[in-house]
């Protein structure tokens, strides 16, 4: 139930046949003589309301024409149903009043930019695919807190300036913290989120990152928002059903509830309908095979050395061999994180996993169970070329009570593009962050 008074477009069916004032914004306009008919938008959704000159005052049908993209309003009239309009009903107006009237609305219906469009997101964030995009955020943030929270998980909120840095500071935003010395805007809050799970068992985190990398692809931004979890006594298989269930849940919950926003979007939901348990697996070194015998097929894809990671290329070949999302296990240690656990069956790859989403949309979750003998532990830290002080606090937690534990993290923008079907991760978030977009 709505804590306002007054009727919504996404609840307008409980008003069918009665009077009801809507408030919102002109979406667009068009004039056919005595009728004029108002896309009408209130955040809820649109509703079109049809101005009859007979039927009103002089002064509503004047209004209604002069009313232009964008201006505020408030709209009474009768609802009615009918089988034409996208949500099934329309607004006989009976009255219009005007409460801003917009001149000059920069983002008109032709086509504009990129540039220019994001000279004005705080604008086109308006538009009817961008507020679809947005709304699937918002339902994947929530559907993502309330499964965890479902599953006895508990929130556990961790720093965004932190004195070191989980995987190294080359990539990292550097701040001076009074007389301390640098402090670093966090790339992940995982060490943080591990004590919490010694105290609470199962855990998960929920706030922004930001990596300093020079990347102007399609897939990456400065600042983005990464959930989480982190789970004591849990193997590297479990954290791969964790995974999928998690994902799977996701996308059903987004198929369920934002059915109309895929449609503005034009999504095709084939894919994300057979998003269910359980999803493939393969390994680094079948992965490797598979981008040997299959390379020439995707451009840009080149054979890959032992021990070199995956590019956007090797990614999109691998998916294209699934109808899921597919998880890649057991990388070589060296190019992965040193508080990973390796393998006791092949100490040079470590146990771990990328879910990489299909349609070439990447990885979306990067986990691993994570060491927890203090002394490999501290090997690693060292290996790592880290300075030891600054992970003594980390090593405690493998001192006093350590347990075997497993962990990921979930790009929330990956994941909303690859649902939504954008090309861009830069529609995924309200205000992109990126290598030259700091504005607005």
């Amino acid at each position: 139930m709505s804590l306002l008074s007054h009727a919504t477009i996404a609840h307008i069916a409980d008003h069918a046949g009665k009077i009801v004032t809507l408030s919102g914004w002109i979406y667009n306009k068009t004039e056919k003589g005595k009728l004029v008919f108002l896309q009408l938008r209130d955040g809820s959704g649109t509703i079109q309301c049809v101005v009859f000159k007979k039927n009103v005052s002089e002064s509503v049908f004047t209004t209604a024409r002069c009313l232009t993209q964008e201006s505020s309003c408030r709209i009474t009239g009768t609802v009615r149903a009918d089988s034409r309009a996208p949500n099934g009903y329309e607004l006989d107006v009976h009255e219009i009043e005007i409460v801003h009237l917009t001149q000059n609305y920069p983002i008109s219906p032709k086509e504009h930019g990129v540039e220019f469009l994001m000279e004005h997101r705080h604008l086109w964030v308006r538009s009817a695919k961008q507020h679809a995009m947005l709304r699937i955020r918002a339902e994947v943030i929530a559907a993502a807190q309330e499964w965890l929270n479902a599953q006895g998980f508990v929130r556990f909120d961790t720093p965004i300036l932190t004195a070191t840095a989980a995987e190294g500071t080359t990539n990292l935003f550097a701040t001076q913290y009074f007389d301390l010395g640098n402090a670093y805007l966090a790339q992940t809050g995982q060490l943080y989120v591990e004590s919490g799970m010694l105290s609470f068992g199962k855990v998960y985190c929920f706030g922004p990152t930001f990596r300093a990398e020079k990347s102007k692809t399609r897939r990456h931004l400065t600042e983005f928002w990464m959930i989480e979890p982190e789970m004591a006594f849990a193997t590297h298989a479990d954290n791969l059903i964790v995974q999928e269930q998690f994902v799977s849940a996701i996308v059903q919950r987004v198929l369920q509830r934002c059915a109309n926003e895929l449609q503005t979007l034009e999504r095709d939901t084939t894919i994300l309908q057979k998003v269910v348990p359980p999803f493939p697996r393969i390994t680094y070194d079948q992965a490797l095979a598979l981008i040997a015998d299959h390379y020439q097929e995707v451009e840009g894809c080149t054979p890959l050395l032992w021990g070199e990671d995956f590019g956007a290329p090797h990614e999109t070949l691998i998916v294209q061999h699934f109808d899921q999302p597919v998880f890649v296990e057991r990388f070589p240690s060296r190019i992965k994180a040193f508080y990973m656990e390796p393998d006791p069956a092949r100490p040079e790859v470590v146990l771990c996993a990328d879910l990489l989403a299909p349609e070439g949309y990447g990885e979306i979750i990067g986990g691993s169970q994570r060491i927890h003998n203090a002394d490999l532990l501290e090997q690693r830290i060292r290996a790592a070329g880290l300075n030891i002080a600054d992970y003594e606090w980390y090593l405690d937690l493998r001192r006093y009570g350590s347990v075997p534990h497993s962990g990921f993290g979930m790009g929330i923008e990956r994941v909303v593009a690859w649902i939504g079907g954008t090309q861009h991760i830069r529609e995924t978030i309200p205000f992109p962050r990126m290598l030259y977009r700091m504005y607005p």
